[in-house]
């Protein structure tokens, strides 16, 4: 019996019937069944998609066609840019922050008030950013010839970063700047070098060649730029040295002189070459007050002399007081406001009220 069973059921399994053929082909033709089913599911899920699609970009399309016909849409030729009328110059716009946060931007009027003379330096739409830091963004400002402008605002606001983008040091991201009109990020080499000339710029420690004497300092510009003789030189020079009060330290070394009389070397190297602009970095920082008083009378007294534009970086007031004819607040990269001084203190806006006037309460924090 247990010999039978043995041939019957051998140990790999139970022998093939012919029952087992049938039952094969069935299972087989339900599962082609079940997959063309699902197929057919499939399609009709792709065209219930693309009958979607289509409405909705016919939709699209409609909606796009009503916004350029509308008026004062795209298509409407009496859509006309909306001018401000109270300042002369389209709106200032941006765009809204995120609800619950705080506009940055919220005191930048840009209001430019007429200076009543055409711009030296013009500055449009520029932006600047190193890395992740974005120093201008969006800085929109005009230089007066003929008049000493100030740009003040808070400490790394961006004020000496306005100053290499005049001379060319320094190139925008976005936008552009104009020296009398020409734009300075497209001048050839050439063009540019000769462009700086019209500049002279007095540095914030006067910037003066330790191995010169004052002398050697003041006449080096016109040496480097200019064919003049050495007779021509000597006079230029010692003319700008009487000028800045050091007429009897012109063979000093720049150790052995005082901040104040540095910065005044460098204000007389500046004005060797007869510039249209005279730039001036910070002139009072390190002075006391005399000194300072003292270094902005000079300014005033030589630019009454001279003429040109003159443009001084600072964030100290009372030196604004003392010598500006034109001011241009910058804080965050943009001009809150710009104008005459007289109306820039007497301006209604709550930064530059705040800043001008050295308030501890306002919207400038010590963030």
């Amino acid at each position: 019996m247990a010999d039978e069973q043995r041939r019957d059921d051998p140990p790999w399994g139970r022998p093939i019937q012919p029952d087992d053929f049938e039952q094969e082909r069935e299972r087989a033709g339900g599962e082609q069944e079940t997959r063309q089913q699902e197929q057919y599911d499939e399609t009709q899920q792709h065209d219930q998609y693309d009958e979607t699609q289509q409405r909705e970009y016919s939709d699209a399309e409609e909606a796009e066609q009503a916004y350029h016909d509308e008026p004062g849409g795209p298509g409407d030729p009496h859509g006309l840019e909306q001018e401000d009328e109270d300042y002369g110059q389209a709106a200032v716009t941006h765009e809204e922050p995120p609800e619950g946060e705080e506009d940055e931007y919220q005191w930048h009027t840009g209001r430019k008030r007429d200076h009543g003379s055409e711009d030296a330096v013009e500055f449009v739409d520029v932006v600047k950013a190193f890395g992740r830091n974005r120093v201008l963004n969006g800085l929109n400002l005009g230089i007066p010839g003929e008049q000493i402008s100030m740009i003040i605002g808070p400490s790394g606001t961006g004020k000496s970063v306005c100053i290499k983008h005049m001379v060319g040091l320094l190139y925008p991201d976005e936008g552009d700047v104009l020296v009398h009109g020409d734009s300075v990020p497209d001048m050839k080499d050439d063009d540019l070098f000769d462009m700086r000339k019209k500049f002279g710029v007095l540095f914030q420690d006067g910037a003066l060649f330790g191995s010169m004497n004052v002398y050697d300092n003041t006449a080096f510009p016109l040496r480097q730029h200019s064919d003049k003789g050495e007779d021509e030189i000597e006079e230029i020079v010692s003319r700008r040295l009487k000028e800045v009060g050091l007429a009897g330290a012109s063979d000093k070394m720049p150790n052995e002189l005082s901040g104040g009389m540095r910065k005044r070397a460098g204000f007389a190297r500046a004005l060797v070459l007869d510039p249209d602009i005279v730039l001036f970095d910070e002139p009072d920082s390190g002075l006391d007050p005399v000194r300072t008083a003292l270094l902005c009378e000079l300014i005033q007294e030589v630019h009454e002399e001279n003429g040109g534009a003159y443009v001084v970086i600072t964030h100290d007031i009372m030196s604004a007081r003392r010598v500006a004819d034109y001011i241009a607040v910058l804080w965050k990269g943009r001009i809150v406001e710009s104008g005459p001084a007289s109306e820039l203190f007497n301006s209604d806006n709550q930064f530059v009220r705040q800043f001008l006037s050295g308030e501890a309460q306002g919207p400038l924090g010590m963030e």
